[in-house]
């Protein structure tokens, strides 16, 4: 982490310097044989060990080949760490992500310190075509214009990256329609962090019952490696003419050795086989001596109104696949209004309520994914449920 703040205050300071330059040309026009030197490519960079990597990351490169030519990498992904609430900000989508422009050969030297693949397609573009996008990634550099609300799904580096090219072509693009693949942002997500399970577990207590809905191309697109397979498949249409949007692809740098940090050593699903296994030993103990455990209904209902206070907040958030969300049926914050009656053993009339919203949790799961381990968590509450009702009938 230590190395990635260095990475980063360095990528700032030649974005500043760059930026003043690029600014300064904004206005200059190429020749048209001129440009014929001049290389666009798109980059895709795979995912390393960092959270923020886990989904890739796309990227533009200018490559001036003409001798002392310029060789610029620029990235819609530049954010502050630092930013006052970051992190709040983040989660209740109101980050302001921004484009930025540093030399390539620090990108490129970044991917190989953390052993990350990247792979560059040249884009088989016309000279006016490449002025065009030259023109673009300078309007867009301008104070006014570099800074934009990022959307992970909708709105992210990769696709400004893709809006950018689309905008810019003479013709228009043609894209292969992929057969059978209309997987849902959800499936997506656990594609990438199929190797982090509490990232998973994060984004799949976050995401609604909209991200299980199967998406197009175009939402397809808002992870890069989609975004690279479509432009391998894509042709440009101009002039009654078809030809291929890329021209070449390449290596821009190995894959390497990535070292892995260790995380926490349970998976969310063996939590929470180790809290139902708990929850049923308990509920066995308390029906045979018809006895409750306070402090076991304490806990579970401290674990499930924790939760359900983020969930509640995300009721606020501007990302649009987190508004309906399920799981806030039985995780929300109704357990702390009720938690000082039940460590008193006075909580009853919960229990009912609590019976009620498990059956609607368990039918919701038929239209949305849960968390992994949330259902265990639900397992117990019912148990519990079923344990109150019976006390309270004798």
């Amino acid at each position: 982490m230590k190395h990635l703040k260095i990475i980063f205050r360095t990528i700032f300071v030649l974005y500043a310097a760059v930026m003043t330059g690029a600014e300064a040309k904004a206005h200059k026009v190429f020749k048209a044989e001129y440009l014929d030197s001049v290389q666009v490519s798109l980059l895709t960079c795979q995912p390393h060990d960092e959270v923020y990597s886990l989904y890739g990351h796309t990227a533009l490169r200018w490559h001036d080949l003409h001798e002392d030519g310029g060789d610029i990498a620029f990235n819609w992904g530049v954010f502050n760490f630092n930013a006052p609430h970051f992190v709040a900000r983040f989660v209740f989508g109101l980050t302001d992500y921004e484009l930025g422009g540093f030399p390539y050969s620090l990108f490129k030297r970044e991917y190989q310190y953390f052993g990350s693949m990247v792979t560059e397609q040249v884009l088989n573009l016309t000279a006016g075509e490449k002025q065009a996008i030259y023109d673009a990634l300078n309007e867009n550099l301008r104070p006014g214009n570099r800074i934009y609300r990022y959307n992970y799904f909708y709105n992210n580096c990769t696709t400004k990256a893709r809006d950018i090219i689309e905008q810019c072509v003479s013709g228009k693009i043609s894209y292969d329609t992929r057969e059978d693949y209309a997987p849902s942002f959800r499936d997506m997500v656990h594609e990438m962090t199929q190797n982090n399970p509490w990232a998973a577990f994060g984004n799949d207590l976050l995401l609604g019952i909209k991200a299980d809905m199967p998406t197009d191309r175009q939402e397809q697109e808002f992870l890069p490696n989609n975004l690279m397979y479509d432009f391998d498949h894509a042709q440009i249409y101009d002039n009654g003419q078809y030809r291929p949007l890329v021209k070449e692809r390449r290596t821009a740098v190995p894959a390497g050795i990535q070292i892995r940090q260790e995380g926490f050593p349970l998976t969310p699903l063996q939590c929470g086989l180790i809290l139902s296994t708990i929850g049923l030993i308990l509920f066995l103990i308390e029906w045979k001596k018809r006895h409750i455990f306070v402090l076991w209904d304490a806990l579970l209902m401290v674990i499930t109104g924790t939760i359900g206070i983020v969930l509640f907040l995300m009721l606020f958030s501007q990302h649009p696949t987190v508004s309906i969300n399920i799981q806030i049926i039985l995780l929300n914050p109704l357990p702390w209004f009720f938690l000082w009656q039940a460590i008193k053993g006075k909580n009853t009339r919960y229990w009912y309520i609590t019976t009620v919203l498990c059956i609607l949790f368990f039918i919701g799961g038929l239209f949305q994914s849960y968390a992994e381990g949330i259902w265990n968590l639900a397992l117990c509450l019912l148990l519990q449920c079923i344990l109150h009702i019976r006390h309270n009938e004798k």
